[in-house]
């Protein structure tokens, strides 16, 4: 297994294939490229960029490409899907909250300033009021409403360079930054084996799974994290933000791993569970269209979820 690392949409990208050197060397050139483009497209801290755009045009139709207007497709299925716990319109209280930059210039500081917008929740738009006219492959968002597509873009970029590193590849995996798509078999095994990261120590592992070609992602409360000034004394922040309070999630949980056949729709689910808790947990994974398994690690490093591996943990504690 050859790789190819680098970094893009302020995360770790990792490039993994199996067959010729020649023909991968081709094949991470196309995934890379495919990578740094949809950075471009989707970045809301690049002010050209096709988002930065769309969220400008709010009040009137925008011409989106069509790579922008399959993700937005996804983004109002999963948000109905989620009854609303995936919100892309939640940019307003991610910048309210100091998340206003790119990650990386955030960790370069110790403290983020107050917010320069009012530091209370105002009146927008929902995102169920967004348009999307398919025939001409237009976007509207009303006057009030900006969107950010961080986590499902990311997702959706990973599993389209997986696809693309396929061709070149016998088996492949795009890893970015937690968000994973594998294609093909490895050699002499079926699935793929997943390291469970600890949110409480990231550079330990809490255990193993092993899965079959797909989408695999995790959600942390614990990953991007920052502290605000502000009236009320510094208060610590991530990027998890809960859409029915506009505030930083609190939960049970402290991160969640989704497994399914797309890279997005683990990214939206990880980030809906984590979000939902264990008590509201179970609505969202009855879905008979698209199936998932995921596994949640709580505060005391537990595992809980519907993965066979905490069967198989349970049958081994309890022999």
């Amino acid at each position: 297994m050859e790789t190819f690392e680098f970094r893009a949409m302020n995360t770790d990208i990792l490039l993994a294939g199996q067959g010729a050197s020649s023909n991968l060397e081709a094949g991470f050139d196309k995934a890379h490229d495919l990578i740094w483009e949809g950075e471009k497209r989707f970045s809301r801290f690049l002010e050209n960029s096709e988002l930065s755009r769309l969220n400008r045009s709010a009040g009137s139709w925008f011409p989106a490409s069509p790579e922008m207007f399959a993700v937005l497709r996804l983004a109002q299925r999963y948000h109905l899907m989620t009854a609303g716990l995936f919100d892309p319109s939640i940019l307003p209280d991610l910048r309210r909250m100091g998340y206003d930059r790119s990650m990386d210039l955030i960790r370069e500081q110790a403290v983020v300033p107050a917010a320069e917008t009012d530091p209370d929740r105002m009146p927008r738009p929902a995102f169920k009021e967004m348009k999307l006219e398919l025939g001409k492959r237009q976007v509207f968002l009303p006057l009030g409403l900006a969107i950010d597509l961080g986590g499902i873009a990311k997702g959706w970029l990973a599993e389209q360079a997986a696809q693309s590193l396929a061709e070149f590849a016998d088996a492949c995996v795009v890893n970015a930054g937690g968000d994973m798509y594998m294609v093909g078999h490895l050699q002499g095994s079926a699935e793929w084996p997943v390291a469970l990261e600890d949110p409480r120590e990231p550079a330990r592992t809490l255990s193993t799974f092993y899965a079959r070609a797909g989408g695999v992602a995790t959600s942390s409360m614990t990953r991007r994290t920052w502290r605000q000034h502000s009236a009320r004394g510094d208060q610590p922040r991530h990027h998890l933000i809960d859409p029915r309070t506009g505030e930083p999630s609190i939960g049970d949980w402290l991160s969640v791993t989704v497994i399914s056949a797309h890279t997005h729709l683990s990214e939206v689910f990880a980030k809906a569970l984590l979000i939902a808790g264990p008590r509201e947990a179970d609505r969202l994974v009855v879905t008979e269209t698209s199936p998932f398994t995921y596994i949640a690690v709580d505060r005391e490093g537990k595992l809980s979820g519907t993965h066979p591996i905490l069967e198989m943990q349970h049958d081994h504690q309890t022999q």
